[in-house]
C-alpha cells in the first residue's frame, strides 16, 4: 500500500483521545505505512457543563462539531462513543464499522463503600445519567442522586474531593483510561441495563468515501455490529435518546441475538421491560419488534412526561 494520511476526528477528553488512538494503532497495524492524525475538537456538549444533557438538546451534542469536519474535509472518520450517537445520522454520513464491545457494564465507584446495597440511607451519588438514576431508584429510593458532568478525571477528582459517596460511570471508560483500581463493583445487567451501544466505539465516515469505508472495514466486529444494531432499534423506534431513561442491551451466542430493554419513569416506580431473541441478521427486526412491544405495555405515556417537561 502507497503511504497516505488519515484524519480522525475526536473530542479532546481524555477518554475520547484514548479511543481515537486506539483506532489509530488498530489501523497502522493493519496498513504499517499509513500515516494518521488526530483532530482534537471541543464539542457543544463538552463546553455546557452548568445543564444537564437533557435540557440542552441530549447526547447528540458531543458528535455535531465532529461531523461537521467529515463535511468540510478536514477530517476523514470520527471516532465516537456509540451510546453518545442520535439514532439518525445526518444526511450523507454512515457508521460502516463498529469496533469490539469493550466492558457493557456500570461501575460503582467509591473510596467508601464498596457496593451500592452498602451505602447508607440518603447518601450522595452522582451520576448524570437518566436512565442509571431511575434504574438506582429502583435499586434503592432512598438514595440522593445529583447530576454529575465532565469528563471521567473530572468525575472522578469531584468523589475524591467529598461531593458525592459514590458515582456511577461506564466501565468501559474507565478501564479505557487504566483506572480499573477505581472499580468498586459492578452493576449487573439486571441492576442497571445498559445503554443503547455502551462500550462500543462507532468509527463513521462520508458515505460516498468508498476508499475510506474499504480502509476501515476491517475493524468492524460483526457480533458487536449485530448487537448495537438491535438496541439501536429499539431507541429510534421508541424516539428516545439520552432525554429519557430508555436501557438496551443486546448479547450474541452462536450466531443468536438475545435483546432486553426497559423505559422507566422518573422514580423507578414503573419500569416497563420487555425481550426477545432471534437470529443476528434480523438484528435491526428484532429491536424494531421489542421497541413496538414496550409501546404496546404504555412506553408513549412514559414518554411523553418526559418530552412535555
Amino acid at each position: 500500500m502507497t503511504k497516505r494520511r488519515l484524519v480522525i476526528a475526536t473530542r479532546e477528553s481524555p477518554l475520547a483521545i484514548r479511543q481515537s488512538e486506539w483506532v489509530k494503532d488498530q489501523l497502522q497495524k493493519i496498513y504499517p505505512h499509513l500515516a494518521v492524525e488526530l483532530l482534537g475538537m471541543t464539542t457543544t456538549g463538552d463546553r455546557r457543563l452548568d445543564v444537564t444533557l437533557n435540557k440542552i438538546g441530549g447526547k447528540g451534542l458531543f458528535v455535531k462539531e465532529l461531523e461537521e469536519a467529515l463535511f468540510d474535509g478536514r477530517a476523514d472518520i470520527a471516532v465516537h462513543s456509540m451510546k453518545d450517537v442520535p439514532m439518525e445520522l445526518p444526511d450523507g454520513l454512515c457508521l460502516p464499522v463498529i469496533c469490539e464491545r469493550e466492558d457493557p457494564r456500570d461501575a460503582f465507584v467509591s473510596n467508601q463503600y464498596h457496593s451500592v446495597m452498602e451505602l447508607p440511607t440518603s447518601a450522595t451519588v452522582g451520576t448524570a445519567s437518566l436512565r442509571r438514576q431511575t434504574q438506582l431508584k429502583a435499586l434503592r429510593s432512598d438514595l440522593d442522586l445529583q447530576d454529575l458532568r465532565g469528563n471521567m478525571n473530572t468525575r472522578l477528582r469531584r468523589l475524591d474531593e467529598g461531593d458525592f459517596m459514590a458515582i456511577i460511570l461506564a466501565a468501559a471508560g474507565l478501564k479505557r483510561l487504566g483506572f480499573n483500581d477505581r472499580i468498586r463493583a459492578y452493576l449487573s445487567t439486571e441492576e442497571s441495563l445498559p445503554a443503547a451501544g455502551q462500550g462500543a466505539l462507532g468509527i463513521e465516515c462520508r458515505e460516498d468515501n468508498a476508499s475510506i469505508r474499504e480502509l476501515i472495514a476491517p475493524l468492524n466486529h460483526a457480533p458487536t455490529a449485530a448487537a448495537v444494531t438491535a438496541e439501536r432499534a429499539v431507541c429510534r423506534k421508541l424516539q428516545g435518546g439520552c432525554q429519557v431513561p430508555i436501557a438496551a442491551y443486546a448479547e450474541v451466542h452462536h450466531q443468536e441475538l438475545f435483546l432486553r430493554a426497559l423505559v422507566s419513569n422518573r422514580n423507578g416506580m414503573r419500569i416497563l421491560r420487555s425481550k426477545l431473541k432471534g437470529k443476528i441478521e434480523n438484528a435491526d427486526e428484532i429491536g424494531t419488534r421489542v421497541g413496538e412491544e414496550l409501546m404496546q405495555q404504555g412506553a408513549e405515556k412514559i414518554l411523553r412526561e418526559f418530552h412535555e417537561e
